[in-house]
């Protein structure tokens, strides 16, 4: 009788969001990220400038929006985790649940690399002489150029000291795969940091996380509304921003430009992981999820346009000084934070302030976006082992063996040669590719096997 009532006692534990707001703000959180404002600037210009608005536009209506709403439901009407909505529903299928662990497995190892690396260039910039504006540190070789000289007629011959700190300071980058090196120990400690802090975050559940996305999925707004106030005052933005925009409807009959809005759908949405299944499930059943959904769809996609703005108006600025076409500075990836757009604000007055505000912005799209995940895989696991993973003491453990076992298997991407690993993980392991499986999987599971089965038991 007891151990029935411990069971019983210990069940009722899951909890649900302690407002609408710390849903959408968590949810928000989750999906607007780094995508945001280095993938979507990046993918629109490359693609047709304003015509790659076209495709992204239809995708939205047509997977977006639906899968969306299609994940949310199923956490919220199962109140259950990734894998274990799926034994609810239709227990076939959870192989679906199984891939979108995994997935986030990989997304969690890859993600957090990126904010200690950001954490790295944070710390940097509250030097009196941001250091990879200038060419005379220990790391620069000959040929560093100092792009904040006007006019220099050596720009496009030498390498721009940004790139030589990103390259040499903070990579220290082998020659290949095959050479390993040593670790950077100032990377371990920023990657630490992090890990701390998203530790600290969510380790009482969607209790703390609730309260934490207050600040980190509003202040990265405060922030990039600053940087683009800031980015559309300087000279050369307006030929950034004409760039960006300029439509090149020639572009539309290329399949790959449709392949690539589709992708950007699916990764900025962050479908096909179980994130928004796992939100959803916080939910209670009454939650008007149709509306939610809309309104974070669009605020997604409005925070892309806007920090494409925000993002091509500062590399106009930057070629105008230069003299050099945009096209010559803009980049996309870890290319575009750690290169072009720290060397464009050492080229603003006050850069310190401005390498600050975008920094922190960094930190704080993708810390959200990061132990929300983390809260996916912790939720789904304590769903499928609720009697063991929901007594007192039991979740903080579990999850601090989970931070520590990647954090341990993390160490390899931030020796000399890590660069190249994080590349292959974050190019295969969490690709478009992978996603678009599993969300079709899921698309034909509630559609044609569970919608099947529920109207004809009706």
């Amino acid at each position: 009788m007891w151990r029935k009532k411990h069971s019983q006692h210990v069940l009722k534990e899951r909890g649900h969001w302690g407002s609408k707001v710390e849903f959408l703000l968590a949810t928000a959180g989750n999906i607007v990220g780094l995508g945001n404002v280095w993938r979507f600037p990046y993918l629109c210009y490359k693609n047709g400038g304003g015509a790659f608005l076209v495709p992204y536009l239809v995708f939205i209506v047509t997977c977006g929006v639906p899968l969306f709403l299609l994940e949310t439901t199923i956490g919220q009407y199962t109140q259950e985790g990734a894998v274990t909505c799926w034994r609810k529903m239709c227990p076939l299928a959870q192989g679906i649940g199984y891939g979108e662990q995994l997935i986030q497995l990989y997304n969690c190892m890859t993600y957090i690399i990126i904010l200690s690396w950001a954490l790295f260039y944070l710390v940097f910039s509250f030097n009196s002489t941001l250091p990879w504006s200038t060419c005379d540190n220990y790391w620069n070789t000959a040929n560093c150029v100092d792009v904040t000289i006007r006019n220099h007629t050596n720009h496009t011959k030498g390498t721009a000291a940004a790139t030589e700190f990103w390259e040499r300071r903070v990579l220290n980058i082998s020659g290949g795969i095959e050479e390993i090196g040593s670790i950077r120990w100032e990377v371990l400690l920023c990657l630490l940091a992090m890990w701390v802090i998203c530790y600290f975050s969510i380790w009482k559940g969607v209790k703390s996380t609730g309260k934490v996305v207050y600040f980190t999925a509003t202040f990265p707004y405060v922030m990039l509304l600053i940087l683009l106030i800031r980015g559309v005052t300087l000279p050369g933005a307006r030929q950034g921003v004409e760039f960006y925009l300029l439509p090149e409807l020639s572009r539309l009959t290329d399949p790959q430009v449709w392949m690539e809005a589709c992708s950007q759908i699916f990764f900025s949405y962050s479908l096909g992981v179980g994130t928004l299944t796992v939100l959803g499930s916080y939910n209670t059943h009454s939650n008007n999820c149709y509306k939610d959904c809309l309104l974070l769809c669009l605020l997604n996609s409005c925070t892309s346009v806007v920090a494409g703005f925000a993002v091509f108006s500062v590399l106009g600025f930057m070629a105008h000084e230069q003299g050099v076409p945009v096209s010559e500075v803009a980049e996309s990836g870890p290319g575009l934070a750690f290169v072009a757009y720290p060397q464009a604000v050492a080229m603003m007055p006050l850069p310190q302030v401005w390498a600050v505000c975008f920094f922190l912005m960094i930190i704080l799209l993708g810390l959200d976006s990061h132990f929300v995940g983390i809260e996916e895989v912790m939720t789904s696991v304590s769903d499928m082992f609720p009697t063991v993973m929901r007594r007192a003491g039991r979740r903080e453990f579990f999850l601090l063996l989970f931070c520590l076992t990647c954090f341990s298997l993390q160490l390899v991407m931030i020796t000399e040669g890590g660069m190249y690993i994080f590349q292959i993980f974050d190019y295969y392991a969490c690709s478009g590719a992978c996603i678009l499986f599993l969300c079709v999987f899921e698309s034909l599971t509630v559609g044609w096997i569970f919608g099947f089965f529920y109207i004809f038991s009706s």
